[in-house]
C-alpha cells in the first residue's frame, strides 16, 4: 500500500494535478499537510486527507486529522500550531496521546524524515517553495509487511532517496 504525502503547494494546482495524474492508479491514499491555499471543495484535492495551514483561508479544513489505515495510525497537521520550526516535542506529545505511529506535517518547507521514540515523522517539504535545497520534494510512504519505506522524490519525479524503517 502506498500513500502520497505533499505539503505547502500554495495555490499551485498544476503540481497537484500532475501528481494526481502520475499516481492515479498506484497510490491508495493521498495526504496534503496544509497550505494548499485552495478552496475546500476544489476538485484537485477531492481525494486527499487535507488539513488547514496558516495560509489556508478558504473553507472548513480541519486543523488536524487522525486517520487509521490498516494498522497505521497517522496524525496529520500543518505544524504551525506545534512549533515545528523549533522542535518536535509538541508533535511527539500529541502523537503519543492519540496513539499515532506516524506524523505527517509541513509548514517549514524543509524535507525531513526521522523516527523518534517509535514515531515516524514525515515532512515532505514543498514542491514549489523548497527551503534547504534547490529542488521541490514530496514523499511516497509504502507499507511492506513489517517495514515502512519512505521514498523521497523531486519535482521532476526522480527518486532522491529511500529510507526504510521497522513498523
Amino acid at each position: 500500500m502506498k500513500i502520497l504525502i505533499i505539503s505547502d503547494t500554495h495555490g499551485e494546482k498544476g503540481v497537484i494535478k500532475e501528481l494526481n495524474k502520475k499516481y492515479n492508479n498506484t497510490v491508495a491514499y493521498s495526504i496534503h499537510c496544509g497550505d494548499s491555499e485552495l478552496k475546500y471543495d476544489d476538485p484537485v484535492i477531492n481525494n486527499y486527507y487535507i488539513v488547514k495551514g496558516n495560509c489556508d483561508f478558504f473553507g472548513k479544513f480541519e486543523e488536524d486529522l487522525h486517520i487509521k489505515i490498516k494498522d497505521l495510525s497517522i496524525f496529520i497537521t500543518h505544524g504551525h500550531r506545534y512549533n515545528v520550526k523549533s522542535h518536535l516535542y509538541m508533535l511527539e506529545e500529541k502523537a503519543q496521546s492519540i496513539g499515532a505511529n506516524i506524523v505527517c506535517f509541513g509548514h517549514s518547507h524543509l524535507l525531513g524524515v526521522e523516527k523518534i521514540n517509535g514515531i515516524l515523522y514525515i515532512n515532505p517539504g514543498s514542491l514549489i517553495l523548497p527551503r534547504g535545497r534547490k529542488e521541490g520534494t514530496y514523499v511516497i510512504l509504502e507499507e511492506n509487511n513489517n517495514e515502512l519505506n519512505v521514498q523521497v522524490y523531486n519535482e521532476t519525479h526522480e527518486l532522491i532517496k529511500t529510507l526504510n524503517y521497522e513498523k
